[in-house]
């Protein structure tokens, strides 16, 4: 079965903005920049997620110039912690990081199907920031979770986009929003959030609406859920039913889910969105049993048409429906963006294309993201989430 290649995304909502947050100013009205993130915290949180147990492999995939002080402190937190230190290699396979050790030195320039042989007897890889599926080391690292072996840490710190569809670069601000949340997220909490969330929805019919005039329904039957509340756990890897339950992303925040590909009926309508490096106006796409029967726009459609052109069937079939649950990584008010690839408190992900990744029947290859912000979610009738905010239960 082909992988699917996460390569395209689209950002649905309000309009755009450059930032988050200015820095801070003083009272001579000079600017002060953000806080740098605290290098240590970082490495005691993500260790902390792991709940290492005795003589547990771990390895660290890397790639140099982002975190670069993290690889020493996590190594020596495995050590510490009773696991076993396979040591850090470069994400593209060519060179180890650091003290090489035995085992990195084994991998160094081999072909990806010998990477996945001599991968299969690792407990946990940490993925830090900046590597990719595209990578090779990631990539074959996933080939090992898609056997049922092993867990990894996805280690974000990226994913940051404004509200008109552009990637916001990764500065110091999220830099310093993302160490906060990594720190200060109650992990328990969210926890219950999402099985809660789950619960509400395993036998009920879903509905997401938005102002722009989506009204899509569906149903998840049996299906996992994937709850992504930080649990990087092997018992929690024991209970995995898909490959993203054995790929632990942080910060945390979002439950995701493929639904039932026949019960997906209704429109999607877009805002103004990029597609084919093209602005599409007034999109809407019509899905009749999870695939897309029509779609019209008011300006750009040939665009989007090219893209669900190029990417066939799968292009124009629903992959996953994701939805936020972080109050950390919520929409900030004032200067809007998204952080964190959507997994903020009420934003929802309706996307397309590939998603055997999540237990589903659509394969192909091809996914494309969609974020919206401003969408009201209905479990049975029972509000949820109202125009892009979780409803307190």
């Amino acid at each position: 079965m082909a992988r699917p290649v996460r390569a395209v995304a689209c950002i649905v909502g309000l309009a755009a903005s450059t930032s988050w947050a200015a820095a801070t100013v003083g009272a001579a009205g000079v600017a002060t920049p953000p806080p740098q993130p605290d290098v240590a915290a970082i490495a005691e949180r993500i260790l902390a997620r792991t709940d290492l147990q005795q003589g547990e492999r771990v390895l660290l995939v890397a790639r140099p110039g982002r975190f670069d002080e993290l690889v020493p402190r996590l190594r020596n937190g495995i050590r510490a912690a009773g696991g076993t230190d396979l040591g850090a290699i470069l994400a593209s396979g060519r060179a180890a990081v650091g003290d090489a050790t035995e085992f990195t030195r084994s991998l160094v320039r081999l072909p990806r199907a010998r990477l996945v042989e001599r991968l299969l007897d690792v407990d946990l890889a940490i993925m830090l920031p900046d590597t990719t599926p595209a990578d090779l080391v990631y990539a074959a690292m996933q080939d090992v979770l898609w056997q049922g072996r092993g867990r990894t840490i996805h280690f974000h710190w990226s994913g940051a986009y404004e509200l008109s569809g552009n990637l916001r670069e990764v500065d110091a601000e999220v830099d310093a929003l993302y160490a906060r949340v990594l720190r200060d997220t109650d992990y328990a909490a969210l926890s219950a959030a999402q099985r809660g969330f789950e619960a509400a929805i395993r036998n009920a019919e879903i509905r997401v609406t938005t102002p722009a005039g989506t009204n899509l329904r569906f149903r998840i039957g049996d299906r996992p859920v994937t709850r992504q509340d930080g649990d990087a756990s092997a018992a929690r890897a024991a209970q995995a039913r898909n490959l993203i339950d054995r790929e632990i992303e942080l910060p945390a925040g979002a439950i995701r889910v493929a639904p039932l590909e026949e019960t997906v009926q209704g429109t999607v309508a877009f805002p103004p969105s990029m597609w084919n490096s093209a602005i599409v106006e007034g999109l809407v796409l019509t899905f009749r049993d999870g695939v897309v029967v029509s779609a019209a726009a008011d300006r750009g459609l040939e665009a989007a048409e090219a893209v669900l052109q190029r990417g066939g069937i799968s292009a124009r079939s629903f992959r996953e429906f994701a939805l936020g649950f972080n109050p950390l990584l919520a929409i900030p008010e004032g200067a809007p963006w998204i952080p964190d690839y959507g997994y903020g408190a009420g934003v929802v992900r309706l996307s397309l294309g590939d998603n055997s990744e999540l237990g589903g029947n659509v394969g192909g290859g091809f996914v494309r993201w969609n974020f919206f912000v401003d969408a009201t979610i209905t479990v049975d009738g029972d509000i949820w989430v109202r125009n892009g905010r979780l409803v307190p239960r």
